[in-house]
């Protein structure tokens, strides 16, 4: 048997309900240590509210939770000494500087000067903020400011680390930029539970993924596992005209088909070749339909195929389609 690290994270059946909103509804989790597990799903999923209630910040109506092996309802002191947590608000002090922001934030945690010293330089200059280290933070833009949001998650180096769509509001240098901050963490240990809305995000970084609909887990997997389930390959068909397209869906009449204006995409299933033979197939069909077809290239699924399948809508050209 391969071996497992021991979960970081554990929650069984956790419930919390809202007045006339989403809640979660028995809702388990299983996040092993030094991994990176992404919670997925429209908006009002649940998602935020279950970051919450595993940081200490919102009490579930019922359900069993540990973190870092400690029970979040009976040590919540224990829990918030060793996680961290940037939500989807910027928590920032305007009036003091960067570098005052991280200082102050140390001290809070109890960290010894020396350290504190040490390591707000590190993090500002990890997050392109060194420059702006001692100007107001009411001087940066929203960009910087979350920067030094996240900063300041990291600045106790946590042991188990919450991230609430922390991306938002990023350039994609930026973006990029946490990304290999977090990989950095995780090879160093740290758990990391993240939301976001940025699917590529998750397929990047994520080791596991819960996806959430209306307050209930409806898929676990890796990435590479929900892809798997959610969508065929696709051979995306671009051609000179919307006619041709709409021949070309004609003549493939046995297929899963939907033309969008001039391109029309093709499901293509798995086999064990690979769906060679499938694309082979396809092909021929537009050569015989004398079907001027000006590029093409294969697709292969994606996250967000994963969140439209699961979800039941189907993505804008697909509904466009079927309209």
């Amino acid at each position: 048997m391969p071996r497992r690290d021991p979960a970081a994270i554990t929650a069984t059946g956790v419930t919390k309900e809202f007045a006339g909103a989403t809640g979660l509804h028995d809702v388990d989790l299983d996040v092993p240590a030094g991994s990176v597990a992404s919670l997925l799903g429209p908006n009002g999923a649940g998602k935020t509210t279950m970051v919450r209630i595993l940081s200490t910040l919102l009490r579930p109506d019922s359900g069993v939770i540990r973190v870092a092996g400690h029970d979040v309802l009976r040590e919540p002191e224990r829990v918030q000494a060793v996680i961290g947590l940037t939500g989807q608000s910027v928590a920032v002090d305007a009036k003091l500087s960067g570098h005052e922001n991280l200082r102050m934030f140390g001290r809070l945690q109890r960290l010894s000067w020396p350290v504190v010293r040490e390591r707000s330089a590190q993090l500002l200059e990890t997050f392109g903020l060194a420059d702006a280290g001692t100007r107001a933070v009411k001087t940066y833009s929203g960009g910087m400011r979350r920067k030094l949001d996240l900063a300041l998650s990291l600045m106790a180096q946590p042991m188990v680390l919450f991230l609430d769509e922390p991306t938002t509001g990023l350039d994609p240098a930026s973006r990029h930029a946490l990304w290999e901050v977090i990989r950095g963490l995780v090879q160093h240990g740290t758990t990391v539970l993240l939301t976001t809305q940025y699917l590529d995000e998750a397929d990047a970084l994520a080791d596991s993924i819960v996806f959430l609909d209306a307050g209930r887990v409806v898929a676990t997997g890796t990435p590479a596992e929900l892809k798997a389930r959610a969508a065929n390959t696709q051979l995306v068909l671009t051609t000179t005209s919307a006619h041709d397209a709409a021949r070309l869906t004609t003549c493939l009449d046995g297929y899963h088909t939907v033309a969008d204006h001039r391109t029309v995409r093709i499901a293509v299933p798995a086999t064990g070749d690979g769906g060679l033979k499938e694309l082979r197939a396809v092909l021929d069909a537009a050569l015989r339909a004398a079907v001027d077809v000006e590029s093409y290239a294969v697709r292969d699924p994606d996250l967000d195929d994963v969140y439209f399948h699961l979800t039941g809508h189907a993505r804008p050209a697909e509904a466009e389609a079927a309209a």
